[in-house]
């Protein structure tokens, strides 16, 4: 690790994400490739989100930037991992690491014992982090969803 790295690592804050990050998560969404945005993503919806789920999703704060983020929740059986991501200038010094730490340090304290992501196929840097953090590539399910609404967008 270079030393401005070591700077950067103590100095980034992972805290619990709240409905006043909604506009700069938003940001980083919109900046990071590999990631698509859906209706689900409102603010409203989000609300909804932290919400059901308290103290599981995690921002990542450098200074008064925020960096990068993973939301967290579950259903009461199994854990999901949405949104983990990290700026590129601010990757491979351990920050995405730790916000996925954060989020399966809450999951098991509810007693979750499996957690589940998604991947979009065309975000090769996103399947690497999570192979190389362990995570195995399910071959042997397919995913299904049905829009329960109007938009395609859902």
């Amino acid at each position: 690790m270079h030393s401005g790295e070591a700077g950067i690592m103590s100095e980034c804050l992972i805290r619990a994400m709240n409905l006043a990050d909604y506009d700069a998560v938003i940001s980083l969404l919109q900046q990071t490739e590999g990631v698509r945005l859906r209706d689900a993503d409102s603010f409203e919806a989000t609300s909804r989100y932290l919400e059901r789920n308290p103290g599981m999703s995690f921002v990542a704060v450098v200074g008064s930037r925020l960096v990068g983020c993973a939301m967290a929740g579950h259903d009461g059986r199994r854990g999901y991992l949405q949104h983990v991501l990290v700026l590129p200038d601010y990757r491979s010094r351990g920050i995405g690491r730790r916000l996925v730490y954060a989020c399966l340090n809450e999951l098991k304290r509810h007693g979750i014992g499996k957690v589940h992501l998604d991947v979009l196929e065309e975000n090769v840097s996103g399947q690497a982090f999570w192979q190389q953090l362990g995570w195995q590539h399910r071959t042997d399910i397919r995913k299904y969803s049905l829009v329960l609404g109007d938009s395609p967008n859902a």
